[in-house]
C-alpha cells in the first residue's frame, strides 16, 4: 500500500470516527453528501394519523426522504403509539390520541399531519387539523362525497394551510413518461382509455366493507385509481358517466357496499373510457391508452411497484423508486417551496374525483347517463 493511499484511508477513518460528535443534522447531511444526495434545505416535519398497515408503509418510506422527517403520531391505540415511539424515535410529547390531537396547535415540532384513517373520518379530522394551523395531507378518497370535500377545502383555505391528497401515482416516473408523450403529441389524438382495478377482498369484518366507515365498497378503495387514472391518462375532464353494478355476494357486500362496478366516461374531445372496479377478482391492475398514432399499456399500473409498461416506442424503463418516498419529498417541495407538480395533488384535484364517484353511484341507481360538471 502506498503512503498516499494509506494516509487517505487513515483520514477517512478518522472522519467517520468523528461523526458522532457532530449534531444530528450535520451527520445526516454528511451522510447524504457521501452518497451524492446532499440536501441542506427546509424539512417538512410530519405526524401520521392512523397507524395501520398503510400508515406504517408511509412511515417506513419517510425514512429514506431528504425533505421530510417523521416527528409525530396520532392513534386511538396506546400500544401502537408506544411501538412507534420506539421504532421511529418519536418523542412522547409528539404523540396524541383522537380526542386530544387538537393540542398540536401548540406544538411547534409539527408542520403537517398525514391522515390515513377510514374514509368517513377524513372530513372531521381534516377540519380539526386545519383549525390547529397545520398543513393537511389526506389519504384518498379525500372524503365520502363532493359535499364533504368542499367543506374540507374551505376549512383549509380559511386556516391558510395546504390540503394535499395521497396521489402517489402522480409522481411515478413511468406514469409521468406516458403523460409527457401524450402532452408532446407523440401519440396523436387520444381515443380510448381502459382502467381495470380490483382484487378479492378478505376479512368481511374490516372497515372497508362497512358503509358507515368506507362510504361504499370497491369504488371507494380500488376504483378511485381508475377514476383518477382516466383523467391523467386521457388528459381531459369527463363530461358524462354511465355505470352498472354487479353483486354476486350480498352477504359479504351488504346494502350500500359495492362489489363490482363497471363505468364509462365521455370526454369533450370524443374520447371515451371503460373501467372496472371490483372486490371479487384478483390480478386486475391494468391501464391501456389508445391514440391515433400510438398507445400505452401499463400492468401493473397502480400497485406499489415496480410499475411495468410499454408504449408504441417500446418498453418503459424509468427507474423504480418507492412511491411513498417520492410522494412525500415532492409534497414537501409543494408545501415548503411552492413547487407545482405535473399532475395536481391538491384538494381541488381530489374534489373532481369525488364528483365523478358521486356521478357513478347516481348512474348505478338511475340506470341513466349522468352529466358531470367538474
Amino acid at each position: 500500500m502506498t503512503n498516499s493511499r494509506r494516509n487517505f484511508l487513515q483520514k477517512l477513518t478518522a472522519s467517520f470516527i468523528a461523526l458522532p460528535l457532530l449534531s444530528t443534522k450535520s451527520y445526516a447531511n454528511i451522510e447524504k453528501d457521501i452518497t451524492g444526495i446532499f440536501y441542506d434545505g427546509p424539512v417538512l416535519r410530519v405526524a401520521i394519523m392512523g397507524l395501520g398497515s398503510y400508515g406504517t408503509r408511509v412511515a417506513d418510506a419517510i425514512q429514506a426522504c431528504t425533505k421530510v422527517k417523521l416527528v409525530g403520531a396520532i392513534s386511538g391505540t396506546p400500544s401502537k403509539l408506544t411501538a412507534w415511539q420506539s421504532k421511529y424515535t418519536i418523542p412522547e410529547k409528539n404523540c396524541y390520541n383522537y380526542e386530544n390531537f387538537d393540542a398540536i396547535k401548540d406544538n411547534p415540532d409539527i408542520d403537517a399531519v398525514y391522515i390515513i384513517t377510514p374514509n368517513a373520518l377524513h372530513k372531521e379530522q381534516t377540519i380539526r387539523v386545519a383549525k390547529a394551523g397545520k398543513h393537511v395531507i389526506c389519504e384518498k378518497p379525500m372524503a365520502l362525497n363532493a359535499k364533504e370535500g368542499e367543506a374540507m377545502i374551505a376549512a383549509c383555505k380559511k386556516a391558510n394551510v395546504k390540503l394535499l391528497v395521497g396521489y402517489r401515482m402522480h409522481f411515478e416516473p413511468k406514469t409521468l413518461e406516458v403523460i409527457r408523450m401524450r402532452n408532446a403529441g407523440e401519440m396523436g389524438k387520444v381515443l380510448f382509455f381502459q382502467g381495470l382495478c380490483g382484487f378479492r377482498i378478505g376479512d368481511p369484518t374490516q372497515w372497508r366493507l362497512n358503509k358507515d366507515l368506507a362510504g361504499g365498497g370497491s369504488m371507494m378503495d380500488i376504483g378511485i385509481y381508475a377514476v383518477n387514472g382516466s383523467r391523467y391518462m386521457v388528459g381531459e375532464e369527463p363530461v358524462w358517466v354511465t355505470a352498472q353494478e354487479t353483486k354476486t355476494d350480498p352477504v359479504k357486500f351488504k346494502e350500500g357496499v359495492d362489489e363490482t362496478i363497471q363505468f364509462q366516461l365521455g370526454f369533450p374531445s370524443g374520447a371515451v373510457a371503460s373501467c372496472l372496479s371490483t372486490y371479487m377478482m384478483n390480478g386486475l391492475d391494468r391501464f391501456y391508452l389508445n391514440a391515433e398514432k400510438g398507445f400505452a399499456e401499463m400492468q401493473p399500473s397502480t400497485g406499489y411497484g415496480p410499475i411495468k409498461g410499454k408504449t408504441n416506442k417500446g418498453e418503459l424503463t424509468q427507474e423504480h423508486k418507492t412511491h411513498q418516498t417520492v410522494q412525500m419529498d415532492e409534497m414537501a417541495a409543494i408545501i415548503l417551496e411552492g413547487k407545482q407538480p405535473i399532475v395536481p395533488v391538491d384538494g381541488e384535484e381530489a374534489l373532481k374525483d369525488l364528483k365523478i364517484i358521486d356521478g357513478i353511484y347516481a348512474a348505478v341507481k338511475s340506470g341513466r347517463k349522468v352529466s358531470l360538471k367538474l
